[in-house]
This record gives C-alpha cells, sequence and structure tokens, in this order.
C-alpha cells in the first residue's frame, strides 16, 4: 500500500519522506520516489500528513517506535486489522484500528483507502466503465480531512466523507469481507462487482457497485 499509494502521489508531484522499521525497506521506496529516509520524528516533521501502512501484526511495535511524534498531525489509516483464517477483524467490537492509532499518537486520523486491494491504487487512474474510483473515508478533524479529499482527488478518485471516526470500524469491517473475497479468487479489480454474480430477473438490471 505504501508503494502503490506512495508512488502515484510521487507521480502527482508531493514530495514525500519515508520511515519504516526496516531500514533497507524504506531506502528502496525513497530510492523509487528520488525522496529522503528519515526517523519517524524527522517523518512526522516533515510531512503535512502521514501514511501509515503497516500489518496489524507489526503496528504495535511500529506505533511504540512513532511514540508522539505525530501528535497533532494528520494521519492516514489505510490498514486493517483481520485476520486470514475466519476473515474477522482482531479489534475489540465497535473499536476500530483507526481510534487507537489516534489515542496513541494523539494525531489527527483519517481512515480512508482500506477497502482495494494494492493493484487498484496503482491504475492510473482508477475508472471502472467511464467511472472514477468512489473513495469513503473516516474522521473527526476537518483540516485532516480536506489534506486526505486532495490526495484522493490527486489519485484521479471521488472523495466520500462517510461520517467521524466513529464510524471506521464500519469500514475495517467491510475490509473484512473484501479480504475474504480476495482470498477466494475474486478479481482484485472489481471485488464488488455484482453484474457476473447476480442473477438478472425480466425488467432488473442488477447493481453494479465498484
Amino acid at each position: 500500500m505504501a508503494d502503490a499509494l506512495g508512488t502515484r502521489w510521487a507521480a502527482a508531484g508531493h514530495e514525500l519522506m519515508v520511515a519504516g522499521r526496516t531500514q533497507a525497506k524504506a531506502q528502496a521506496l525513497a530510492g523509487k520516489w528520488q525522496a529522503r529516509t528519515g526517523t519517524f520524528r524527522e517523518a512526522a516533521e516533515f510531512g503535512d500528513v502521514a501514511l501509515i501502512a503497516v500489518l496489524y501484526q507489526g503496528m504495535p511495535e511500529t506505533l511504540a517506535e512513532i511514540g508522539a511524534a505525530l501528535r497533532g498531525k494528520a494521519i492516514i489509516d489505510c490498514n486493517n486489522a483481520v485476520e486470514v483464517e475466519h476473515f474477522t477483524l482482531v479489534t475489540e467490537p465497535g473499536r476500530s484500528m483507526a481510534q487507537h492509532i489516534a489515542e496513541v499518537t494523539g494525531g489527527h486520523v483519517v481512515k480512508a483507502f482500506n477497502l482495494c486491494h494494492a493493484r487498484v491504487w496503482q491504475m492510473q487512474p482508477p475508472v471502472f466503465d467511464g467511472r472514477p474510483l468512489t473513495v469513503p473515508y473516516c474522521a473527526d478533524h476537518d483540516p485532516a480531512a480536506n489534506l486526505t479529499e486532495r490526495l484522493i482527488t490527486d489519485l484521479g478518485c471521488v472523495p466520500l466523507p462517510v461520517g467521524d471516526l466513529r464510524h471506521a470500524h464500519h469500514l475495517e469491517a467491510m475490509a473484512a469481507i473484501v479480504i475474504s473475497l480476495l482470498f477466494t479468487g475474486s478479481d482484485a479489480h472489481t471485488v464488488f462487482n455484482l453484474v457476473d454474480h447476480v442473477p438478472q430477473l425480466p425488467g432488473i438490471r442488477p447493481a453494479e457497485v465498484r
């Protein structure tokens, strides 16, 4: 996700800095984008907004390293705490990873970009049947939401606010369904394409959701 989104944002003219737990991976991404690497604190001071893209198993360690570096900063959370045996959330019922990140970092978290496979974000732009992809997001903080909307638009997508951060767990629960479909062989680009799966009744056209 960091690679897919960062590559598109770099192409749109944004300056990026990479911080990570694995220096070699951070340097590889920075080299791809002609960007710099730094510590979490340096990256926080550098950017107007931070994207956290980490497998949920590594999130506690990552947040411990970030500490208070992102306090008061806009943070985009694209992560999903979904185990892939039964495809259920590992977070507490009704609580989201986005809220946890906000509590630990003191940052202004926006939940976004968590419902599509990375291959979708690599599309230039993500357009289906002539329609740009709609990207739902949740946020409590208007300036952070505005920054996120700009980054969504820079991908060629349409931002869709769906509530404050209390609603982030709904997006994460939907991601559990998406991930289960991907693991069972659905096309990453059309995981919600219902046209091929719903029988057409006389006089009724099945809906298509992308």
